[in-house]
């Protein structure tokens, strides 16, 4: 399903991260009053009302420090306008309007996108004071304190009817084993795709919508059907002169919520940036099968190899499940050897294991290193099954299971990928504790019983 998008925008500290957790009801954006907290963007998925779910993005505050458009924070910020479908430009009503927020309103006017002007922290603010932001011309201010939850309901109605209606794309969309290509812009994806498919990608399928949706691409090796789903966008006419793609990740979310393996490329000569380490962070929060393709791999002397490596075993280390390849997609080689991986992948994040097997392995677990105990009670794990796959869940049943220490959950995960010889897959470990039944009634006394308790605590008194 694409979700219709939210930007939040506006100079540091107008209150965008509160009215951010205040949608979506959470504290996923940090909170201060100090400027420019606010670096990278914020996604979450929240539901205006009954009916209508959508993706918020929370930006980092612009400033003219530099220059309103080129500058890092403000390059961010316009590729989330460039995803939206409304933008909330936020100001605050207690500083009135300033010359950057004038500089702003020109250059949002310029987007011909759907504005709602939000003025933010108006808690007894009289509206009629709220007449100068009409200069901006961007239409009706909307009064709201994002930190009190005013005006919020006011700000949802008004912005309903500016929302398209999601999009929701067939099942048959993905045939066998769907592979997402993810990875920065400029690294290699589409030369990568067009290497697997052996032409420039004539059986695209270019589903209709924005520049944000993915492209899937069925297409059949050796007897097994994949589904290859390249986030490189449908590009507008008018967008295609750029070389480097613009980075996305409402095209990221998309494509993993729909995929089984995901191929992550990333460029030798750059190794890990921070643009990547994000994307392995959603891959991992999804529970993904995972495979890092290292691109470019052939232009690199022997040296400049094994520092990449060195490098790499430290920096995925909190992707230790992952495999590592070494390709070069402009010339193929190492492309051929991705399928046995992707085909392994696919059968162990998707695999069903009998219980009985669970639990010898949890047998041998508890015999190699018995649970800790935890405020002073020892953990009794019982017995496991297997609840889920994509990733493969595991429920594990016992008594004191609300606090498992990290590195004990971390010893079964190691232990149960190992003995089921899972491969480039993680594993996600639930916990059930068993409840007293009778915690919470009280044993009602007979008539008989409450004589026999009076004559011994008056016993238990004359003894004293």
């Amino acid at each position: 399903m694409g979700l219709p998008v939210i930007s939040l925008v506006g100079r540091p500290n107008v209150g965008k991260s509160t009215l951010f957790n205040r949608l979506s009801r959470s504290r996923q954006a940090l909170v201060s009053d100090f400027e420019g907290l606010t670096r990278d963007r914020q996604y979450a998925e929240v539901s205006l009302d009954d009916d209508t779910l959508c993706t918020i993005i929370d930006t980092g505050g612009l400033t003219n420090e530099v220059n309103l458009v080129d500058s890092g924070i403000q390059g961010q910020v316009l590729n989330a306008l460039e995803e939206s479908d409304v933008i909330y430009f936020i100001l605050s009503a207690r500083d009135g309007v300033t010359g950057l927020d004038l500089e702003i309103a020109s250059q949002l006017r310029r987007l011909k996108k759907n504005i709602v002007l939000v003025c933010n922290k108006a808690e007894g603010l009289d509206p009629s004071l709220a007449a100068e932001f009409y200069e901006l011309g961007l239409g009706e201010p909307i009064l709201i304190a994002a930190e009190h939850g005013q005006g919020i309901e006011a700000l949802i109605d008004q912005t309903l009817p500016l929302l398209p209606e999601a999009t929701i794309e067939e099942e048959d969309d993905v045939e066998g084993i769907a592979v997402a290509v993810l990875g920065r812009p400029n690294v290699g994806k589409s030369t990568l795709i067009n290497r697997i498919l052996g032409e420039e990608r004539v059986l695209a399928i270019d589903l209709p919508g924005t520049t944000r949706d993915s492209i899937y691409i069925p297409f059949e090796r050796e007897g097994q059907k994949y589904t290859l789903i390249d986030t490189a966008g449908i590009r507008r006419k008018r967008s295609t002169h750029h070389k480097i793609e613009k980075f996305s990740i409402i095209k990221a979310i998309d494509a993993l919520e729909k995929s089984h393996v995901v191929i992550l490329v990333l460029d030798a000569h750059e190794g890990v940036t921070e643009q990547d380490a994000t994307l392995l962070g959603m891959i991992a929060d999804k529970g993904r099968a995972l495979m890092i393709a290292l691109n470019k791999w052939d232009g690199l002397d022997d040296y400049q190899k094994s520092e990449v490596k060195r490098k790499l075993e430290v920096k995925l280390s909190f992707v230790n499940y992952a495999s590592v390849h070494y390709i070069s997609a402009l010339h193929g080689s190492g492309v051929g050897k991705l399928f046995a991986p992707i085909q392994q992948s696919f059968k162990s994040a998707g695999e069903h294991h009998p219980t009985p097997l669970l639990n010898k392995i949890l047998e041998k677990a508890n015999q190699g290193h018995q649970p800790p105990p935890v405020k002073g009670r020892r953990l009794k794990i019982k017995y496991v099954h297997q609840s889920d796959v994509f990733p493969p869940t595991f429920t594990f049943h016992g008594n004191h299971l609300h606090n498992v220490p990290n590195a004990y959950e971390r010893y079964l995960k190691n232990l149960f990928i190992r003995e089921l010889k899972l491969t480039n897959t993680p594993i996600r470990i639930e916990y059930k504790s068993g409840e007293n039944p009778f915690k919470d009634k009280k044993n009602k006394l007979t008539d008989r019983q409450i004589n026999k308790r009076r004559r011994m605590m008056q016993f238990t008194k004359s003894r004293r």
